[in-house]
């Protein structure tokens, strides 16, 4: 079911807390690339790991294209876990039936969560949004 002609490719966004990743798979052999770094050589094993599982839960299908993701701001873990979620999405819009697979593993693989810390309040910038002062009784 591939769809992708030899000079097309394919686009998806992945996000995760302040980290951003934006994925294009060309026609390929299975390579991931993360800021011009083989995917082997990426941080250390667990967001390796996190990156991983959508390839693994695709099986055959994620070895028809190479992925190129370039992922901004936040930190390690949630640069990998926004190229995750760009490379399941590639995934499940090639393949209709990875959908419900990754959605049963993992419903962040194809969902962004949408929750952000909140701002801190003025007065208590060191302490966090809502946590007061602490009072004395006696």
């Amino acid at each position: 079911m591939l769809r992708l002609t030899k000079k097309k490719a394919d686009y998806e966004t992945g996000e995760r807390k302040r980290a951003i990743a934006r994925v294009n798979a060309k026609p390929g052999t299975g390579k991931v690339f993360i800021n011009k770094v083989p995917l082997e050589t990426f941080a250390s094993e667990i967001p390796r790991l996190l990156i991983h599982e959508p390839l693994i839960i695709a099986g055959e299908s994620a070895r028809k294209f190479d992925f190129y993701a370039v992922a901004t701001g936040g930190g390690i873990t949630g640069q990998a876990a926004a190229v995750r979620q760009g490379i399941a999405k590639i995934l499940a819009k090639h393949d209709k039936t990875l959908k419900k697979k990754f959605l049963d593993y993992d419903r962040s693989l194809l969902i962004a969560d949408v929750r952000r810390t909140e701002p801190h309040k003025p007065g208590a910038s060191k302490r966090g949004p809502r946590r007061h002062k602490q009072r004395s009784k006696r």
